[in-house]
Order: structure tokens, then sequence, then C-alpha cells
């Protein structure tokens, strides 16, 4: 451990916007060094200004402003006058239909806030007239009886009691007025930012290995109001009976669905194709109506070895999912076969095939098991957002995260069923284990204008028609040449069957539960236009896009489970000062700069606030507020920002707009840096730890009026 912040590492080579060599390493398997999953042939359509820090890093901005910012109108509850506290594990405290209107006192909505400028400090930067502190870290207690943490004797027994690394997601669902369960993703690891003197994968023990192991999957947390105020951390003494760690290490799935249970799921430990120990790159996720949580796997291909070894008629498909099958050790492999074998698929083929799944916990049933839930189908992907159609079947969105892949959703065959009594809850865990499952088609409406500078057509607006497409319902499959479960199993490859539109890196997706207008992050993808890749079209309206936008969807008549929507791009990001960016028409000298959208959400007022992850515009990345609706629809504003090499994720404002939740990942992931010489400080002034951060008013008021 350095006593002291030394001199910056260099930036590696950016891949993904400006993303730093490292992450694209450890995050995703370095996939861009690798080539493009998705070979089908279907059209591709898709003056930081004077700022004095306090002692607490906030940055003075202005004014006291209204912020409002959120993730998910899918919260669980109202985290202010939510019922009594829950009378059993199964039974959570007051669940709020999506589409309820939010409570009294969650203010006017308008973003009346002075924005944060641009910058590149160490530390988390809010608005004048709110502070932040740090809830949880790295290492921190999770279990009662955790062991402290030691950077110098970590050993996988206490990571699986402690805080696991890399947080992504950030779900908030109340117990009652003064407690809540916070429940966190853990996306990957990052071993030169975990263990002092890292010299590279082969000098990690089997120890260490399965320390990182321990350290990805999911953290629930018991939370405590401090005070009556905004702010939450966690509860430090008593049973805390929530209290929980998922880990890749050793915690036990259940496949449902269709393809539960099919040929391609069945390895030598788990004959029956039934049972999975563990879960891989966890990234962003949704609270449900019925108080659950839903995660997304993403990036699981980077885990496993020996494609090479795999049977050749199984290659292609493997190759589908970005695991090279040329090698043994694909560029960026962790080599976790050295801790456990069923990552060699030259010995266990089918295990790759039971992760990249959305998995749902019940953060309520500590004892319950966690299940991956076929029938929403296998990709990579970003996470899953729900809302109850107005006929009552639940309907989740979904991106799959990489260049030129797919949006999808879901439809339940079962409707939802309102109310806490058991009844209703035991059915309301069964939705997501049958239904239909669509891919998207988009077209233009402005065909031989859009020329890949970002140049608007003509009617003055990036916009056109879609389908959903189905691709299997229940154990049917609308595919040709392919079961029910090769769909599900391999749902890239039935996409590219029926023409699917690409997209720009899909992530987020999730629908207003005020409004049921659907909305994207589309991060960016700088492949666009180059020799043999497909070129601009008007969903992606530049060539070599390294800014991304945001997409929005409305479904046919309102109607969530319709089969056609209408489209259209509010934001194209980056410098609003370039002529390629578009702000919903608003007036672009007001608008904050913004580069590279990973995370969308909703306040309880209906903002939409956007989170970036490798903004290529020189400055740290940050969560960014604009209305949807009216006059101010297009005034983007940029309430936070996250220290130096880190990603905003997960945010999640609670219902009453008090809380404004932010995971801190990867601070400090700079190529160059390690635990002994440092990129980044940030939470404690010795090394980099990823953290979970609440914002909140000073002076008690609901942010946002």
């Amino acid at each position: 451990m350095s006593e002291r912040p030394r001199p910056l590492p260099l930036i590696g080579t950016p891949r993904h916007g400006a993303r730093d060599a490292m992450t694209c390493q450890y995050r995703c398997g370095n996939a861009c060094d690798h080539p493009v999953p998705n070979t089908s042939a279907n059209p591709y359509f898709g003056d930081l200004v004077e700022a004095e820090v306090s002692r607490r890093g906030v940055v003075r901005a202005g004014a006291v402003g209204a912020l409002v910012l959120g993730f998910g109108g899918t919260v669980a509850g109202a985290l202010a006058g939510a019922g009594p506290a829950a009378a059993a594990p199964a039974t959570p405290a007051a669940p709020v239909a999506p589409a309820a209107a939010p409570g009294g006192g969650v203010g006017s909505g308008a973003l009346t806030f002075k924005p944060i400028p641009p910058n590149k400090l160490d530390t988390l930067i809010v608005p004048n007239g709110y502070d932040h502190a740090v809830v949880i870290k790295w290492g921190d207690p999770v279990v009662p009886g955790a062991p402290a943490f030691d950077l110098h004797g970590q050993t996988a027994a206490a990571q699986a009691k402690q805080f696991g690394f890399n947080n992504d997601f950030v779900g908030v669902l109340p117990i009652d007025r003064k407690r809540a369960l916070l429940v966190v993703n853990h996306e990957y690891t990052n071993e030169d930012l975990m263990f002092p003197g890292f010299t590279g994968q082969d000098a990690l023990s089997v120890e260490q290995l399965r320390v990182a192991m321990a350290a990805h999957g999911m953290s629930v947390v018991e939370l405590e109001r401090v005070d009556g105020t905004g702010r939450w951390r966690p509860v430090g003494h008593g049973r805390r009976p929530y209290n929980r760690r998922v880990t890749a290490l050793a915690t036990t799935f259940e496949l449902t669905g269709p393809a539960a249970g099919s040929a391609w799921l069945r390895t030598a430990a788990d004959p029956k194709g039934r049972t999975v120990v563990g879960t891989l790159n966890n990234c962003a996720g949704g609270v449900t109506p019925w108080g659950t949580v839903l995660s997304g796997e993403e990036n699981f291909n980077q885990y496993f070895v020996g494609g090479d070894g795999a049977p050749e008629e199984l290659k292609p498909k493997l190759a589908r999912y970005g695991i090279p099958t040329d090698a043994r050790y694909p560029s960026g492999s962790r080599k976790w076969d050295r801790a456990d074998e069923r990552f060699d698929l030259a010995k266990h083929p089918n295990e790759a095939h039971r992760f990249g799944w959305v998995v749902e916990i019940d953060p309520f049933d500590p004892d319950g098991k966690p299940r991956k839930h076929t029938a929403l189908g296998r990709f990579k992907h970003e996470g899953a957002n729900v809302i109850v159609a107005e006929n009552g079947h639940v309907v989740a969105y979904m991106g799959d995260d990489e260049r030129f892949d797919y949006l999808y959703k879901f439809v339940s065959d079962k409707k939802f069923m309102p109310g806490n009594s058991w009844v209703a809850r035991k059915h309301n865990l069964t939705l997501l284990e049958s239904g239909t499952l669509y891919a998207a088609v988009l077209t233009g409406n402005s065909a031989g204008e859009i020329d890949g500078t970002g140049q608007l057509p003509s009617d003055g607006a990036f916009d056109g028609r879609g389908r959903w497409i189905r691709l299997v319902s229940g154990n049917r499959s609308y595919v040709d040449g392919m079961t029910a479960a090769d769909v599900l199993t391999f749902t890239r490859l039935a996409a590219d069957k029926v023409g699917a539109t690409k997209m720009d890196r899909p992530e987020d997706v999730e629908p207003s539960q005020l409004t049921g207008k659907v909305y994207v992050a589309l991060t960016n993808n700088t492949d666009r236009g180059k020799a043999g890749k497909a070129p601009a079209d008007e969903a992606n309206p530049r060539n070599l896009n390294k800014h991304g936008q945001i997409l929005e969807l409305v479904e046919d008549r309102g109607d969530n489970t319709s089969e056609t929507f209408a489209w259209s791009l509010p934001i194209v990001c980056g410098d609003p000062a370039d002529p390629s960016t578009h702000f919903a028409g608003y007036d672009k000298a007001k608008v904050s700069p913004i580069s590279c959208p990973d995370n969308v959400a909703f306040d309880a007022t209906g903002n939409l606030w956007i989170a970036t992850d490798g903004n290529a515009l020189g400055s740290n990345d940050g969560l960014f507020a604009t209305a949807i609706e009216g006059p101010e629809r297009g005034h983007l504003k940029q309430f936070l920002t996250v220290p130096v090499g880190a990603e905003t994720c997960g945010p999640f404002i609670t219902r009453d707009n008090r809380s404004v939740f932010v995971a801190v990942q990867h601070p400090g992931e700079i190529t160059g840096a390690s635990v002994e010489n440092p990129a980044s400080t940030w939470p404690d002034g010795d090394f980099a730890k990823p953290g979970v951060v609440v914002t909140w008013r000073l002076d008690g008021g609901p942010v946002g009026s």
C-alpha cells in the first residue's frame, strides 16, 4: 500500500469511447480486439469553471437547485411512507405497482440545479446544496461476523462475506420508513487493483483466483436512514437476517423456463441441466413490481478457456457469443480453469451455455435459491426492466451489449396479480418463467438522406417505425430450423435468422412507468462505417460513432404488449457545439456535453437520467438529467461526476425523491495503475476501492423541487 499518491500512470489506448485499455481487458475480455461476433447479413440499422471543493469533496456550483433523478420506476415501494416492516423473509414491505402515481412530497420535477462542469477531479462532485457519503465499499462487511478487510491477507472465505468488487446495478427496496435493503451487482474484478505485487494472471495462486470468484456476484445489505435525512448507512448491529452474498464461487441457481433441462444445459456435474453454480459479469438490472431484483449476466464469455478444444459443431455457436475457438487462452483470459475445471470448454463444452441469462433474486428470502430465467433468452444482457401493461401482462425490455447486436422484449403468459398477499407473491414469482420473446426490427423514414455526419434529415428528426418479431413462445419456436430450447440458448443466432436490426451496443433499456415509453442507451460504435462494416443509418446517424445516442420507443396504442412501435432519437450525444449532436430541438447553448450513455433511469416525477461510461470528451464520467415531456424536453444538465478512471453506474432514486444512489465502478482503472501506484485514491486516500454513494439535499427537501 502506498502512503501517498504517486504520479498517475499513462492512459492506455482507448477502445470503447475513451475507456482505458485496462477496463477493456478486465470488463469485457478485450472484446474490441476480437472480430465482431455478429457476421450476419442483416441490414445495419441500426471551462472547468471555478469551483470550491469542500472537505467532503462537494463542488459548490451555484444556488440550491432542484435535482431529480432516479433508477427505474419499478421501485417496489416508497422509502418514505412505506407500510409496516416485513413479517417474514418472503414478504417485502408494501410493493407498489409501477404504474401508480408517485406519492405526495416528491417535488415538481423542475430541474433547476446549476449543472456540474466537466472535470478530471479525483472525487465525487455534486451540486451546491447537496452532500454525499460512501454507503459501502469493496471489502466492507456484509454478512454478520465477516472479518475485517485485510488487503495483504485476502481469502475466498473472507471475500464471500464482504462487499464484492466492481459494483454496477443498485436497487433499494424498503422494509419500513427507516430501513431498506440495498442490492448491488459485482460485475467483474481487476486483479491489478486488488492484489499487492500483482504481475499477471499466471502468477496468481489458486486461492487468489477463488478470491476473485468470490468478489463477483451480488450483495444484499440492510440499510438504515440517518437522523431522518436522505442519507443511508449499513446497519451495523443485530441479526440483519437479509444480509447476503451471492458469488460466482459457490451460490447455487435454479434454471427455469423452456430451456431448463435441455441437452444444451446438461453437464457432468449437472446431468439434469437444472442447477448452475455461480453468476458471472452481472451488469445492470431492475427492480420488479413484486419486490425482487433482476440482474443481467453480460460479458460471461471471457471466463472460459479451451474453445479450441470444443466440439467442432459447437464452435460457430461459441464464436457468435464472443468465445474464441482458435486458442486455448484468448486475449484477456482470466484462466479460472486453474481453480475450477468447469471453465475449460474442452472438458465441459456446455458450461458456457449456463451463463448469459437474466437472474432473479428475492432479497427478502435470504434462504431462497436465485433463478436464471431461460424464457428471457441468452445473450450479453445489460439488464432487464419490467413494466405491467394495461392488460396485466408483464413486459421486460432488454439490450444485448455488443457492437451490431439487438434489442429484445419479453411478454409474460400470465398476468400480474396486485397486492401483498402470499398468493399474489407466489404467483408473481412465476411471471418470468413463460411467455413470448421478441427481437426488434427498425426502419427509418428518411431514406437516402443519412450521410453519416449526423445532419438531421429534411423532416427535422431521426425517426421511423419498428416491429417486434416473435422468436419463441413457450415451447413453440418461430424460427425455422431451431427448437424452442435452441432459440433460447442461442438467441443471437435466432435473431440473426429473422433479420433483427443491428444496433450500436444497446445497453440499458427501460420503460417509463408514467408514460410507458421506452428509452434505450446506445453507447457508441467506432466501427460504424469502417471498411467492410455497415455505414450510418437513421437510427445510428453517424459513422465512427464515439459518443452514442438515446433511442425512444413508443409502443402503438400505448400498449407495451404491442408488436409495432414508433421510434425516434431525442438525444444524439457529444459536444453541443458539434453540429452532429441533437438534444430534442432544445437550445444547445444551454445543455451539458454528454458522451457514451450507459444506464438510463427515471425519478418519481418522470425525468430521464443518464449515466455514462467511457466519456470521449475528456471529462470524468457522470450523471445527467433531462425532462422528456413538455417545453424542457432535451434540456440536459449534468448532476454529478465520479472520480478519475471510474464509471457511473446504477443510478437509483427513492420514490420519495430524497435519496440518490450511484455506484462508482472501477475508480483509478488506468493502464499502469496498481495497488502500490494508484491512479485514484478514492474514497479513503490510500488506494482505489469501488463503492456505492448516496447523495441527498442538505435542507431535507425532496430532490427535484
